[in-house]
């Protein structure tokens, strides 16, 4: 089980990883004023997440499974060292964020000559690959330039709360199959009780907003410059949202449980 809770954890840090380095595909397409281009990277992004996700989600299920014929097999423990992961994933993602701007720019700049993304990929050069680390950049925090933003802090709050349902959502409904047996399928499938709540604030409250500071960038030097700072919030909060989840995750877990006893 130690093999497979190791990849589980890498394949975990993958995802969140990636999810995180989208907005640093939107700055960088806010940057270039080719915001188009930019979200149709993003979703090679997510597909990367997607891709990782197919592998490391029945790999998870099986220690629900294991904890069946083993009952000395810690299953909250090992899921939440799997959550563990989505907090690793994310802090890499933000000392990632300056340098995945310099190469998002750099790849919109030459998907836009190339045409498409194989034909951009078939054109990288070996030297393009050696010249690559001068895009690297070491992040910089300084607290002070966050104070003045103009982000709502009931924003930030929002998009905590819907990162820690997201990354609980999966991981309850499965620790719910081990704690109702006679209902394991229905309950594994369950995720989108948690996951709902999530999608409906993510619709109302996250997204909108988020459209507006995007546009207000667009359309004002001051607040493109801004942007940047903007995001590197939003990621923070979604780092608090991944710790959050671990406290969302029994109770969550209960309440899949009750659900499904109440109306299954």
């Amino acid at each position: 089980m130690t093999g497979t809770l190791v990849l589980v954890f890498i394949l975990t840090m993958i995802i969140h990883t990636a999810e995180t380095l989208s907005y640093s595909i939107r700055y960088a397409g806010v940057r270039v004023n080719k915001l188009a281009v930019a979200l149709s990277l993003v979703g090679i992004v997510v597909l990367v997440s997607r891709t990782a996700n197919l592998i490391q989600a029945p790999m998870t299920a099986h220690f629900v499974d294991f904890a069946k014929v083993e009952p000395a097999f810690d299953l909250e423990r090992t899921l939440r060292i799997s959550l563990f992961a989505s907090s690793i994933g994310t802090l890499i993602a933000i000392a990632l964020f300056p340098s995945f701007i310099n190469f998002s720019v750099r790849i919109i700049a030459r998907l836009e000559i190339a045409g498409s993304i194989p034909r951009l990929i078939s054109s990288v050069t070996v030297d393009q690959l050696k010249n690559s680390k001068s895009y690297w950049k070491k992040p910089r925090v300084k607290l002070s330039q966050f104070r003045y933003l103009g982000v709502p802090k009931r924003f930030l709050l929002i998009n905590i709360v819907v990162t820690a349902f997201y990354s609980v959502g999966v991981l309850s409904s499965l620790y719910a199959a081990h704690l109702v047996p006679e209902s394991a399928t229905t309950a594994s499938q369950a995720s989108g009780l948690i996951n709902g709540i999530a999608t409906i604030l993510l619709t109302i409250f996250i997204d909108p907003q988020l459209g507006l500071i995007t546009d207000k960038a667009l359309r004002d030097e001051t607040q493109r410059r801004q942007l940047g700072k903007i995001y590197a919030l939003l990621m923070t909060s979604r780092f608090l949202g991944t710790l959050l989840a671990q406290v969302f995750l029994i109770p969550s877990a209960h309440f899949i449980g009750w659900m499904v006893k109440l109306f299954f």
